[in-house]
């Protein structure tokens, strides 16, 4: 087997991802989520190899019948059966090694979390060349706001429907007929 430090190491990256986005957790048991997500961020899943699918079987096989979490010797027999499945031309001893220190390496990323914005909240939500539909009405050109103008629809008693595009014109027409 591995030597006693690197048990230690392994166990700790156990406990890393075992409490990893739960607050309640303890760090004695795995979920099927976070196994996952451990293969997936030490690497252990290839693609080719191992996919995500064979790391989800092996989860199952490993797991007593009526529970949802491993513990940490179920933890070890899962990668056990996955070492020879990802390091196909290795003996099982130097294949358990490789994976040991895949596993010993890293702790849980946060890959795909939201990026906070480098310029202020201000000037993103203020930014009106990003406003569309109606609300892109409420500014004119140089991105200055219309005040009332622009947030209410102002009646104007012309006689016309908004928006006509021939008002005023009647009157125009009915002098040049006479």
């Amino acid at each position: 087997m591995a030597e006693g430090a690197d048990m230690e190491h392994l166990q700790e990256a156990f406990k890393r991802f075992a409490i990893h986005g739960d607050t309640k957790a303890t760090g004695k048991e795995l979920n099927g989520k976070n196994w996952a997500k451990l293969c997936k961020d030490s690497k252990i899943i290839d693609g080719k190899n191992v996919t995500s699918t064979d790391v989800d079987i092996v989860f199952s096989k490993v797991k007593q019948k009526t529970s949802r979490v491993i513990t940490y010797p179920e933890f070890l027999k899962a990668l056990q059966d996955l070492a020879p499945k990802r390091f196909r031309g290795q003996s099982q001893e130097e294949a358990l090694m490789s994976i040991y220190r895949l596993v010993e390496k890293g702790g849980p990323t946060n890959t795909g979390v939201t990026k906070v914005t480098k310029a202020g909240a201000v000037d993103r939500l203020t930014d009106t060349a990003r406003y569309t539909g109606s609300h892109k009405e409420r500014f004119d050109e140089s991105g200055k706001g219309k005040g009332r103008e622009g947030r209410e629809d102002l009646v104007e008693n012309t006689g016309y429907v908004g928006a006509y595009k021939n008002a005023g014109k009647y009157d125009d027409k009915l002098k040049g007929e006479k």
